[in-house]
């Protein structure tokens, strides 16, 4: 038998759970529920405050770490990277314990016990994410760009450096299976960007970054930052949308085959060269991807060259205030009605947090463009209606309105993906029997669950 199934793996957890929830736990169908993953940890835990005036230290959450460590080492013996659980513990110390492994049709879930997204079709990725760029006839580089002057320039700053071979250069283009642009190629003949060019000399990476005006990656780390470069949670992603205006430099894309990465900004930032500009920008402009963000990119300036000279662009796009959002959040702070946020471009509507009356969906019916819907529990009137949005790729609910739309029969099936908005004190097991009913309607896998029996024995 695996750790991760032994009782005993889990006791000393249980019983710092139990002394946390004691109240909760007694409550008829009392349970607390938590997550456990190879780097953290997600638990109702009550943590004991330090000493005023002292900070808290590893060792006031010894029992903790070492209750965590035990399920994480077992996690490691089984090949598994997290657990999420569930469990109910009796004034007496008789407890039960459900593990839950979501499995491939289910995405991990951030920090909870619930299941998260579940992905209905294989491989299935929300619509952001399958867009391509659009073509920009006409689009050329800016006058500015100059290899001649690049190549010149990045030899005085750099007098000492390792240029790329030929060679090496025709080998990253077939391995990236594009052409790389004169000012890029320029670059790299000057300098390979590799650390071991520099030996001991600590000080040359800062004179590569203020010579190029960014972290210049090596020849080898070049990468192409299409859509699957930026991964994102279906239930996220389902709520972006891929907009470009005909004022845009740079088109608001996830990702682009045109996008060559080939540095950093120092913060984690993704600095590329971009070959499908927007409809006012240029082939070969410098873009700033930045990784707070799902989509859309930053643009630093019109060329490489300008890059390296520090000359920023000035050229940025002009959002007009009369455009529709594609994306609406209608609830108690944002849009006042599901009426304010129709328009023939709208692509997902989120219903949030409500203290008004249940919400007709009457007013969205027969929009072009909708495809994602999320509507937080208690916000619709009649569930039901969602049966007339055929085009809906992603829908997230509370657990009452997916009970009625199962049990009308009526789940679009032109779902891609589904979620279920489980409120924290929601029976985790409600939410994955739930889970289990949608994913069989595209007979996908169920969520795995094994029940561990133990006695702890009476509080101390």
């Amino acid at each position: 038998m695996s750790p991760i199934h032994d009782f005993a793996t889990w006791e000393p957890l249980l019983r710092l759970l139990r002394a946390s929830n004691a109240e909760s736990l007694a409550a008829p169908g009392g349970h607390v529920a938590g997550q456990i993953s190879a780097g953290g940890w997600s638990l109702p835990l009550r943590r004991v405050a330090p000493r005023p005036g002292r900070a808290a230290l590893i060792e006031d959450m010894r029992d903790e770490i070492d209750a965590v460590e035990r399920v994480q080492s077992a996690l490691r013996d089984a090949g598994a990277t997290s657990v999420s659980f569930t469990t109910e513990i009796s004034p007496t110390g008789k407890a039960v314990l459900h593990l839950l492994d979501g499995g491939p049709a289910v995405e991990p879930g951030i920090g909870g016990p619930h299941p998260d997204s579940l992905v209905l079709v294989e491989g299935s990725v929300a619509e952001p994410w399958r867009r391509l760029p659009d073509p920009v006839p006409g689009a050329v580089p800016a006058p500015s760009a100059d290899p001649g002057l690049l190549q010149r320039t990045l030899r005085e700053r750099l007098p000492d450096a390792i240029g790329a071979t030929g060679a090496e250069i025709a080998a990253t283009e077939e391995r990236l299976g594009v052409e790389l642009p004169d000012e890029l190629k320029a670059l790299y003949r000057v300098t390979r960007g590799r650390w071991e060019d520099w030996g001991d000399d600590h000080d040359a990476a800062m004179r590569v970054f203020e010579a190029v005006s960014c972290e210049l990656f090596p020849l080898g780390d070049l990468f192409i930052a299409d859509a699957s470069s930026r991964p994102c949670p279906w239930r996220f992603a389902a709520m972006e949308a891929v907009v470009t205006l005909p004022d845009d430099p740079v088109q608001g894309l996830v990702g682009s085959p045109g996008w060559i990465v080939f540095g950093d900004n120092g913060g984690g930032d993704r600095i590329a060269v971009d070959l499908t500009p927007g409809p006012r920008g240029h082939t070969g402009q410098i873009i700033m991807i930045s990784h707070e963000e799902n989509s859309g990119a930053d643009l630093l300036a019109d060329s490489l060259t300008d890059l390296v000279m520090r000359r920023r662009s000035t050229l940025r796009g002009r959002r007009r205030q009369d455009v529709p959002p594609t994306v609406a959040r209608v609830n108690i702070r944002s849009l006042p009605s599901i009426e304010a946020a129709v328009h023939p471009g709208l692509e997902a509507l989120s219903i949030g947090v409500w203290d008004d009356e249940p919400l007709s969906l009457a007013p969205v019916a027969g929009l072009p463009r909708l495809r994602s819907l999320s509507a937080y529990p208690g916000t619709l009137a009649d569930p039901l209606e969602i049966a007339g949005l055929t085009g809906l790729e992603f829908l997230e609910l509370g657990p009452a309105e997916w009970r009625v739309l199962l049990d009308a029969d009526a789940v679009p099936r032109s779902l891609s993906a589904a979620s279920i908005e489980g409120r924290g004190n929601e029976h985790p097991l409600t939410v994955v029997a739930l889970a289990d009913e949608l994913l069989a309607l595209w007979d996908r896998p169920g969520i795995a669950k094994a029940t561990l029996a133990g006695d702890l024995g009476p509080s101390v």
